[in-house]
């Protein structure tokens, strides 16, 4: 299950309600990283595809491909601000390295 603090959710929230999306959800997908391994990429989505698992948590629907599924079961996503910048942290249990 993957799981978004209130934080997160907020920043969503604010993201859609900024982009005018009322309705979208949050798609969160994993891709080839290169010489990381993999990275997160997450993006406002209007709906889901097909073959998505469609999750909510925190109030907000999540769109998750078939092919990341597997690789962030038990995903916790947050948001953090600070002097140094904001954006979204992910904590996953199943990641050999971070």
């Amino acid at each position: 299950m993957i799981v978004l603090t209130q934080e997160a959710a907020n920043a969503v929230k604010a993201a859609i309600a900024q982009a005018g999306k009322e309705g979208a959800g949050l798609r969160i997908l994993v891709e080839q990283g290169g010489c990381a391994g993999y990275r997160y990429v997450v993006g406002l989505d209007s709906k889901p595809r097909a073959d998505d698992a469609v999750i909510e948590s925190s109030g907000i629907t999540l769109f998750v491909d078939p092919l990341s599924m597997p690789l962030i079961e038990d995903l916790h996503v947050d948001f953090v601000e600070s002097f140094q910048g904001s954006g979204f942290t992910f904590e996953n249990p199943h990641a050999a390295g971070a």
